[in-house]
């Protein structure tokens, strides 16, 4: 059973910083690509970044030089780092690798 588990969603003020992370457990993660997706209310669900395996990231266009994308096989864990956080960031976050996905952590982003 694999399983995905996303904390250090929250509430933050324009210009702030979060850092999510995602546990993987019951799977070999270190052979996945894995990314962050998210879908704000109306909306469709949208890559924010992802990592390979071998580490190599791509990023959406909205974020880049903003969030982070990173992963530690160790611990079966990949992180995203956001700062200077704006409003339109304000989002359901959720973590991915091959047809898993998390049940997601809020990310709310205003004054």
């Amino acid at each position: 059973q694999v399983q995905l588990v996303e904390s250090g969603g929250g509430l933050v003020q324009p210009g702030g910083s979060l850092r999510l992370s995602c546990a993987a457990s019951g799977t070999i993660f270190s052979i996945y690509a894995m990314g962050w997706y998210r879908q704000a209310p109306g909306k469709q669900r949208e890559l924010v970044a992802r990592i390979m395996h071998g580490g190599r990231t791509n990023y959406a266009d909205s974020v880049k030089g903003r969030f982070t994308i990173s992963r530690d096989n160790a611990k079966n864990t990949v992180y995203l780092q956001m700062n200077s956080l704006k409003p339109e960031d304000t989002a359901t976050y959720y973590c991915n690798g091959d047809s898993y996905w998390g049940q997601g952590t809020q990310v709310t982003v205003s004054s």
